[in-house]
């Protein structure tokens, strides 16, 4: 299938993630999709009924006619991690590489900061914030909601993290005193806001799109004021979940347009099926865009600003699927190189856990086959100089300056392509680290492989 271009400027949207930061009705997509699995620490445990996809046939990367007027250094941020128990000091292996950290499901939202009226719990958040920092990530994007019992209009048992917490506020004086406190203590460390999560489902938000526009430009102006450097990240959509999609993005859009579009960056949870593939996160990538551009938005970045693969879901027609190995590493590798080519700066893996975790399709411990992907990521991407972009139809290539080696990232668009070396480039390096001789033709597939001179 071919795969439909965003329209953004990656340029612009790069730009951003580079300088951000350190310089800036349904279940739910992530933890909050089964009580029972609330807490990305609960024990491992495997059902019998799990599918394992297993390296069989090639999912397709993306295509798009994007290429960037000059060439803008590809980030570490553009690979962005949640990390279970940082709020508590944990952390992943050194070997684990990432540029920047969300806090969520971390104990650091709204909720469980100010469970008194007034009165702020600053320690896991401290915490959290100094553990990054001490590991060298110094690229934090922390989401503001959700709402204190305290504070809440509704309180639903069915909320996330907490009865209440999916309810709009009652005195929007405390969220305004929250967002000024939080901004104030952190300015400097805390690079980014978010301003809810997964506000689509309404186990997270139950209010209108009207209110939560009102949150986001509220926040915004205060965080402006206090701590201008500060990117702030609009509320992030589900895709995967269409009634929840369309009932709130939409109409999201249009108040933020009303608000003066109060935000330096768009979010969406990209999460397929439990049995979709990295092509069906790609057309997710298009339905935002659509929206965006029906919407008239201004051409700011898109984070995806959580996504795993292989959960439950939606309904009991797709169990959970396990990712394993080689093709967690590749699907990794694939995701990034279609984030990159649709305009998505920036991809937040859900979630380094220190032992498999059983909510996940894809594991992300320190020795995971997603893991690796994530260096390969780092080996072949970060750091470099993302130069022109191409597509035949058949072919995509992406050009990459890196420590003064020129390379070519290479993948098909639809099923097995053929690819004539460009001249000057003698091998060809495979998701799997290992590099031999150009020898004839190249044969491609969905997983994109590195040309070297």
């Amino acid at each position: 299938m071919r795969r439909l271009p965003l329209v953004l400027a990656l340029t612009g949207a790069l730009a951003l993630s580079a300088c951000s930061g350190s310089d800036p009705d349904g279940q739910s997509s992530s933890s909050a999709g089964s009580s029972s699995a609330a807490s990305p620490s609960a024990s491992p445990s495997t059902s019998a009924s799990e599918s394992v996809i297993e390296p069989t046939e090639e999912p397709t990367p993306s295509t798009s006619p994007t290429t960037p007027a000059r060439a803008i250094t590809i980030p570490a941020a553009i690979s962005g991690l949640h990390v279970a128990g940082v709020q508590d000091g944990a952390w992943p292996d050194a070997n684990v590489p990432f540029g920047s950290l969300r806090l969520w499901d971390s104990g650091t939202s709204w909720s469980q900061i100010e469970t008194t009226p007034g009165t702020y719990s600053w320690a896991q958040l401290d915490e959290a914030v100094e553990t990054a920092q001490d590991n060298g990530v110094d690229d934090i994007l922390l989401v503001l909601g959700s709402t204190p019992a305290w504070n809440a209009k509704r309180v639903t048992a069915g909320d996330y993290p907490a009865p209440g917490a999916a309810s709009a506020p009652k005195d929007m004086g405390a969220w305004d005193d929250f967002v000024r406190a939080v901004a104030t203590r952190y300015e400097g460390r805390i690079s980014s806001y978010q301003i809810w999560n997964e506000a689509s489902l309404t186990m997270f938000w139950d209010g209108s799109p009207k209110q939560m526009a009102e949150l986001t430009k509220r926040a915004y102006d205060i965080i402006r004021s206090v701590d201008p450097a500060a990117t702030v990240v609009a509320a992030s959509t589900t895709v995967r979940l269409p009634g929840a999609f369309d009932r709130f993005f939409t109409r999201y859009l249009e108040a933020l347009r009303e608000e003066g579009w109060p935000i330096d960056v768009f979010a969406a949870h990209l999460y397929p099926s439990s049995r979709g593939v990295t092509n069906d996160r790609a057309a997710f990538i298009s339905q935002v865009s659509d929206a965006l551009a029906t919407a008239g938005a201004p051409a700011l970045p898109v984070w995806d600003t959580e996504l795993n693969y292989g959960l439950a879901g939606p309904g009991a027609g797709n169990p959970k699927q396990k990712i394993v190995g080689s093709r967690a590493r590749d699907w990794v590798v694939e995701t990034t190189v279609d984030s990159l080519y649709l305009g998505i700066s920036r991809t937040y893996w859900y979630i380094w856990t220190p032992e498999p975790y059983p909510l996940l399709g894809m594991q992300l411990t320190d020795t995971s086959g997603a893991v690796k992907g994530l260096r390969i990521v780092d080996q072949w991407l970060v750091g470099g100089d993302l130069g022109t972009c191409t597509d035949d139809g058949s072919v995509a290539t992406c050009e990459v300056l890196k420590n003064g080696v020129p390379s070519v990232i290479a993948w098909s668009l639809d099923g097995p392509a053929a690819l004539v070396a460009p001249e000057g480039f003698t091998e060809i390096c495979r998701t799997n680290n290992t590099c031999v001789p150009v020898e004839g033709v190249i044969e491609l597939t969905g997983t994109p492989v590195r040309l070297l001179p």
